[in-house]
């Protein structure tokens, strides 16, 4: 295990970003983001919004003509033979079918529509989310489980597609419906109408309470879900650790407890959320009986009818087709109310997913560029378009004048001080001088801060206090992509993509050329077993390269640093997943590597770093020893009491 993982803080599966907080009410301002992302499709919305109110105005239009049906067509051909007056009453029929076509053609047409919308808001949320994360730094990675982080791009994202797709239409299409139903019972009976506002009022009452309970559960469900996602990830990448120390049944119980938990938020949501459609469905029936139990005595106590157009008698007709208007006034609402838990759900997911977005990204105060360069006649260093394989620092002034410096890989740490948290420092007074050329080791126990040290120089972490100069230049002063540029890394973890050999050492250099990749191979050593496999150098690797050793995913990963051609090399346990005859091999070719190259090497096996130029000796985040392999041996300090095997490595 690295010093890294050693030091730095580290979250369960269940850890809690800002937005963590299971009992968290709904934010406005997610609510406010969230329509923020329809403005790319404004006019999409204009057209949703025509359809919709079309699709509600016939549900209005059909209540409404059903009166006009019943006591206009229906009620005169009561009592009377022949056929006389069914024409009338076929086109008027005609007529209605008309408005209901109208309506499932708007209905179909704005879900249509909304399907396109939901998927390019998803589309557009997908790129901010990975855009924003590769200008994250290392340390969110750090202190993040990688099944957390997936759900965002998962279940999250799902909820807003739900909702998107499904829930607002239909919350805007129920809004309209209400809308123009409630003026259109006015218009039949306010007597009527009173009746259901004052149903509705019992309505509104178990609505809240039971769409508040589901909303909170809801959203705790949305944050169970990241934290299980998060357990399992860990558990599959660590299943072979899992068996070997014979952890299966603490793993199955801990996977309980987070599922027993999830369990528990998703039961209660959807008990909660499943309840009311049906309690509202019902609720709407009693309503449908009471209204025509109410409507029948007014008509037969010969009440006046009150509308808003004015007086006049309760028919039988206005009473079906307040009826039909009702039924459609309390159908909305319970779709509303129903969606509330879509809703609710999607914008925990949202928050989520905004607390991505808003992380802070790796600040990068740097001016200074990496270029590629060449000397003109007079000596000078001059910037190229072409590469040139020369490099040279573009340093910007503030009078507008351009100096270069050619890059040469001189490292330096200056009383270097790092803690991965406030009051615990990692490094203490860190002095070194790399020359170009010079191949600097780092060793000692675990935790003793070597790779620490690597990966300041990298910038992956910033220094709390001291200084760090690349060819005399304070690190902090160039741009960290042009700082990494400018080194090849070989990591202990081995991470391949899925792809061909040949893609996967291009890596490296994006722009290189099969044959360059394939003269980095044999560099590393790697060109014989390549060419053994089932297509040699377009054998297409995946699942990280499941396929191959971990040697020779090893070896791959070297060949991709080679073709890179950097002036300085990080070596971090290079050749650690390597048998010894392999290693002998490849440490011939990591020579000629590192020929010219300023390199730092961090190796648990001393024989590795013997031909060394400086050996640094690292205790608890301190330089103890430090001086050539004979020079430590001669001092027989804690180096010699490790070469000799008189004291091991942790």
């Amino acid at each position: 295990m690295s010093n890294q993982t050693a030091a730095r803080p580290m979250r369960g599966p269940g850890a809690r970003g800002p937005v963590g907080r299971p009992d968290m009410k709904i934010n406005k301002d997610t609510v406010k983001r969230l329509l923020g992302c329809f403005k790319d499709f404004k006019f999409h919305m204009i057209f949703v919004a025509i359809f919709i109110i079309l699709s509600a105005s016939a549900s209005v239009l059909s209540a409404l003509f059903l009166e006009t049906l019943i006591d206009d067509y229906i009620t005169p051909l009561l009592g009377t033979s022949g056929t006389e007056g069914f024409h009338d009453l076929f086109m008027a029929l005609v007529k209605m079918a008309c408005i209901y076509a109208v309506g499932a053609l708007s209905g179909l047409f704005y879900n249509r529509i909304m399907a396109s919308v939901s998927q390019g808001i998803l589309k557009n949320i997908r790129d901010k989310m990975f855009s924003h994360m590769q200008t994250l730094p290392i340390k969110y990675f750090d202190t993040h489980t990688f099944g957390d982080t997936m759900s965002y791009y998962t279940n999250d994202t799902d909820t807003l597609r739900q909702m998107i797709s499904q829930s607002v239409p239909q919350a805007m299409n129920s809004i309209v419906s209400i809308l123009a139903i409630f003026i259109s019972m006015l218009r039949q009976s306010i007597w009527l109408t009173l009746f259901v506002l004052l149903f509705l009022v019992l309505i509104l009452r178990i609505i809240k309470f039971i769409g508040g309970k589901s909303s909170t559960y809801f959203v705790r469900q949305q944050h169970s879900l990241g934290d299980v996602n998060g357990y399992i990830e860990e558990m599959i990448n660590g299943q072979r650790v899992v068996k070997v120390f014979c952890h299966e049944e603490k793993a199955k119980e801990d996977f309980d407890k987070k599922n027993d938990e999830l369990c528990k938020n998703m039961t209660k949501a959807n008990t909660y959320g499943n309840i009311l459609m049906p309690l509202l469905n019902n609720l709407g029936y009693a309503l449908y009986v009471a209204i025509a139990i109410l409507g029948g005595v007014l008509a037969i106590k010969e009440v006046p009818n009150l509308s808003i157009t004015g007086i006049d008698t309760l028919t039988l007709g206005t009473i079906a087709s307040f009826l039909t208007l009702s039924r459609s006034f309390v159908m909305p609402i319970s779709q509303v109310s129903q969606q509330i838990n879509s809703i609710a759900m999607a914008i925990a997911g949202a928050e989520r997913i905004f607390s991505l977005i808003d992380e802070e990204p790796e600040a990068d105060n740097g001016y200074v560029t990496l270029v590629n360069a060449k000397y003109d006649e007079n000596g000078n260093i001059t910037e190229s378009t072409e590469r040139t394989g020369q490099w040279a620092w573009k340093h910007p002034h503030g009078d507008g004048t351009l100096t270069y410096a050619p890059l040469k890989g001189n490292v330096v740490l200056d009383d270097v001080d790092f803690e991965y948290e406030e009051g615990k420092p990692v490094l203490h007074n860190i002095s070194l001088y790399a020359e170009p050329g010079q191949k600097i080791a780092f060793v000692g126990a675990t935790g003793a801060g070597k790779t620490t040290i690597t990966n300041l120089i990298n910038r992956f972490y910033d220094i709390a206090d001291g200084k760090i100069r690349y060819d005399g230049i304070n690190i902090n002063k160039i741009k960290k992509a042009d700082l990494r540029r400018s080194m090849g890394i070989v990591l202990q973890d081995v991470n391949l993509f899925t792809g061909t050999v040949m893609d996967n050492i291009r890596y490296g250099k994006l722009d290189a050329t099969d044959e360059e990749c394939i003269n980095a191979a044999k560099l590393a050593n790697a060109d014989s077993f390549i060419r053994m496999l089932p297509q040699g150098y377009n054998t297409v690797l995946s699942g990280d390269g499941g396929g191959l050793s971990q040697g020779q995913r090893q070896l791959i990963s070297i060949a991709r640093a080679a073709v890179a051609d950097p002036p300085v090399m990080i070596l971090d346990e290079a050749t650690s997943s390597i048998d010894t005859r392999t290693e002998a091999i490849v440490q011939r070719g990591m020579d000629a590597l590192m020929h010219g190259r300023t390199v730092f090497v961090i190796a648990h096996r001393l024989s590795t770093v013997k031909n060394s130029d400086v050996i640094m000796v690292l205790d608890h985040g301190r330089i103890i020893e430090r001086g050539s392999h004979e020079k430590l041996i001669a001092e027989k300090g804690k180096y010699y009491q490790l070469y000799t095997g008189a004291f091991e490595l942790e």
